[in-house]
């Protein structure tokens, strides 16, 4: 197998997952979505985005193993909450946005990188008080 045509599979792959969490995101924001279902998608997010795992990341193998079972497990479970019109909307939804991205996520990154910096910055200045 070429390289090329790994290539062309994985951008495949991040693009049917990026519209999957564009679509879980319009969930999470319906009127109709209930406020479980906002709880476990919130949960997975946090879960994937938190430094803290049930199983540290620097255990071989069962570190990333863990990540590897909670998220799909709690993203399938959120899926079997979702009502269906309100999955078909949401759907339809990710179809018309396609190729538009929400100001938001084009500011999430300097976010999360201006949040890590005021961290390491308080740490320091924290740790070189006398």
């Amino acid at each position: 197998m070429a390289v090329t045509e790994i290539v062309r599979r994985w951008r495949r792959r991040v693009a049917a997952l990026e519209q999957e969490v564009a679509w879980l995101s319009l969930v999470v924001r319906h009127p109709r979505a209930s406020w479980l279902v906002r709880l476990v998608v919130v949960l997975a997010v946090a879960y994937a985005a938190s430094p803290f795992d049930l199983i540290p990341d620097f255990v071989p193998v069962l570190g990333h193993l863990d990540d590897l079972v909670v998220l799909p497990l709690l993203v399938w479970i959120a899926w079997r909450m979702i009502p269906p019109d309100v999955e078909a909307e949401c759907r339809a939804a990710v179809g018309k946005e396609a190729g538009q991205r929400p100001r938001w996520s084009r500011m999430a990154p300097w976010l999360v990188v201006n949040v890590w910096l005021v961290v390491a910055l308080l740490t320091l200045w924290f740790a070189c008080r006398p």
